[in-house]
């Protein structure tokens, strides 16, 4: 068994594999049909058998319109079972399952198997990024946002002021440009701009964020003109940088090039560590997406706290209302509702 990977057996209650709904659980891995070796093809009564007992099985959750594929069982493994592949379609989608069946053909357990991914934080550049806490923090949340994303203003709001205040150095809190430019038309202007006041002051940067992620309105004004929001941020650009005494010739310039290079690099490296929506956060590596209650934040960061070996703050009173449910992630415009095979939220 290799060690990249972790071998996950799930008797086959986990019914949830074949969801349809939409929900922040992560996706299962699709598995290709092996080239070799040669499968061996099973008897048409065990295949008519298996089918109708995935049917009965997952009644509540498996539409009866998605139309099963029982491959040829293969070698596996796992002793007395061999692997079987079950193809469920609808329509153009697709999916592919994976199960361990029985030499003799009467028990058949769920197989999932999930890649252990390298730490995102490895592969996150965080270097030339303004900081916010402890540069020298040994935990480390790293935010992909959008500038025009509702809720990633929500998530800042979170995160600003009060959290940040009570965590105060134990943790320092980075931002990475994801804008979703299909459906948010100024969110690459104002990643640009923001990188422009960044390259000359940390403070502009985050009161910039400030700024944007507190009244988004402000700046949306007549959705129909693009041109009016990207006056405006270059606006409040230019009144953050005389406030904060940076070049304003060199802030001018380079708001008005509006060289798109460094948010591209950025979105690319998003989409490399598997990011699909905004905001997504990682604390010390573990990946939360959507603007995820208080709670939610405070229990993740905890937990890299304690991994780091340094003690957390003390827990605050609990308050008499309720924590929100977190509300859905920013997906891209061309989002898929949800994937044959498993429960998970909108993907690109």
């Amino acid at each position: 068994m290799s060690f990249r990977a972790l071998y996950v057996l799930a008797i086959a209650v986990l019914c949830t594999v074949f969801s349809y709904a939409q929900s922040p659980a992560p996706a299962a891995t699709s598995v290709k049909t092996p080239a070799a070796p040669a499968g061996q093809p099973l008897p048409p009564e065990l295949t008519r058998r298996i089918e109708n007992t995935i049917r009965s099985f997952y009644s509540d959750n498996l539409p009866g319109s998605v139309e099963l594929a029982v491959g040829n069982r293969y070698p596996s493994e796992v002793a007395g079972f061999d692997l079987l592949h079950v193809v469920f379609s609808q329509g153009e989608r697709h999916k592919v399952n994976d199960f361990l069946i029985s030499k003799d053909g009467n028990n058949l357990v769920r197989w999932l198997k999930i890649e252990v991914s390298p730490d995102p934080m490895t592969q996150i550049d965080i270097k030339s990024r303004p900081v916010r806490g402890n540069k020298d923090a040994k935990v480390t949340i790293v935010s992909f946002d959008d500038f025009e994303c509702p809720y990633c203003a929500k998530m800042h709001q979170t995160l600003f002021p009060e959290l940040a205040k009570t965590y105060g150095d134990r943790i320092r809190i980075i931002y990475k440009d994801y804008p979703l430019s299909e459906i948010h038309p100024w969110a690459m202007h104002a990643a640009v701009a923001a990188n422009c006041l960044a390259a000359q002051s940390n403070d502009a940067y985050w009161e910039f964020a400030d700024v944007i992620h507190g009244d988004q309105k402000k700046i949306d004004g007549d959705r129909t003109s693009k041109t009016k929001s990207t006056a405006a941020l270059d606006k409040i650009a230019t009144e953050l940088g005389n406030k904060y005494f940076v070049n304003s010739s060199q802030l001018q310039q380079c708001v008005d090039k509006q060289d798109s290079t460094a948010v591209k690099a950025s979105h690319d490296e998003g989409d490399k560590v598997g990011v699909e929506a905004t905001p997504t956060l990682f604390i010390n590596g573990e990946r939360l997406e959507g603007a995820a209650p208080e709670e939610d934040l405070r229990v993740a960061i905890d937990r890299a706290l304690k991994t780091a070996g340094v003690e957390p703050p003390p827990k605050p009173e609990k308050s008499a209302d309720k924590t929100p449910t977190a509300p859905k992630p920013e997906a891209k415009a061309n989002a898929p509702a949800g994937s044959i095979g498993n429960a998970a939220p909108a993907k690109k």
